[in-house]
């Protein structure tokens, strides 16, 4: 009996697609918009964090491949010395600062990169206090507690600032959403990536923030309660939405989604392989250039208080409140 639920569990996600096989919803982002590279307006970025490889890919974008006119990577502080050098090597940063502080002045906006988000809202507020743009890489911030303080600095200063994650913004998902419309009545919708409970980086919070702004953008962030069911190395998270919907999360390899309708299971694909990277980085560039952020601070909250709730679910098994 044992390795029959085994069995069952390794074969899920392949039970979902045959499923989903006959009723998958394809469409292409057709009229794709014309990438937005700015204003030209000079842009000297800052960058704090280099153990993520994202801090390579903004000197590659920005100071390599000049995607954006007139935004730079001028500087970056590292976690420690060999992730700085590597990045400032790899990205054509030119210059490496012993103190993030050292930033200040010297720099128009600046990006928080670190793995762990226990260290952005740190770093973040001296940037906010002194009125620089300032981008934090997702997750937003380990607490709700911190998103709201830091936000509020935010207002307070009126420093743009947001937080975007790739698989819930751009064309791409942008069109899986008009699919999931054109389905009508949606009872439950699933998601799946590889996101885990135990990583040394915040746990569910890494790579669950793509799993969680990949299902707002598709099924809204109206979430009531959220409970993680765990079973050996296995865990699945249900959500209750105040619109009456239901969704689960799993955590496994491919980001999947299936909707169920009354027409039964369907599975809504993206319709282009193109990565939307590009147009994370137009959102960041236009905010750094005119200050309009490209997303509500609201929508910051719900991420990371959903993400709290998740963790803490993980612990109790029981439904746990998104607590804004």
């Amino acid at each position: 009996m044992q390795n029959r639920r085994q069995f069952v569990w390794g074969a899920g996600l392949g039970v979902l697609a045959g499923a989903a096989a006959a009723n998958t919803v394809k469409g292409s982002p057709e009229n794709r918009q014309e990438l937005d590279v700015g204003t030209g307006k000079r842009i000297r970025i800052g960058i704090i964090g280099a153990e993520n490889s994202h801090t390579i890919r903004f000197g590659e974008t920005f100071n390599q491949q000049k995607a954006f006119p007139g935004v730079e990577v001028v500087a970056v502080w590292g976690e420690t010395e060999e992730f700085a050098q590597k990045a400032a090597q790899a990205g054509s940063i030119p210059k490496i600062v012993k103190r993030q502080e050292e930033l200040l002045g010297a720099v128009d906006a600046v990006i928080i990169d670190h793995r762990h988000a226990k260290y952005h809202a740190a770093a973040a507020e001296p940037f906010l206090r002194a009125g620089i743009p300032t981008f934090i890489d997702k997750p937003f911030t380990y607490r709700t507690a911190e998103a709201r303080h830091i936000l509020d600095l935010a207002e307070k200063y009126g420093t743009p600032i947001t937080c975007l994650s790739t698989l819930g913004f751009g064309p791409t998902i942008d069109a899986m959403r008009k699919q999931v419309e054109d389905l009508g009545e949606i009872s439950s919708i699933i998601v799946t990536g590889p996101a885990g409970i135990n990583s040394k980086y915040g746990g569910i919070f890494f790579y669950g923030v793509h799993l969680v702004e990949r299902l707002f953008k598709l099924f809204g962030d109206d979430v009531m309660a959220v409970r993680a069911t765990r079973h050996g190395p296995h865990t699945t998270f249900q959500f209750k939405f105040s619109s009456g919907g239901l969704a689960t999360a799993i955590l496994a390899k491919g980001w999947y989604v299936y909707c169920l309708t009354g027409e039964g299971l369907r599975e809504v694909k993206p319709g282009s392989d193109e990565d939307d990277r590009l147009w994370t980085y137009s959102a960041i560039v236009r905010m750094f250039q005119t200050g309009k952020e490209p997303r509500s601070h609201e929508s910051i909250l719900r991420t990371v208080s959903t993400l709290e709730a998740m963790e803490r679910s993980v612990y109790s098994e029981g439904w746990e409140l998104p607590v804004v």
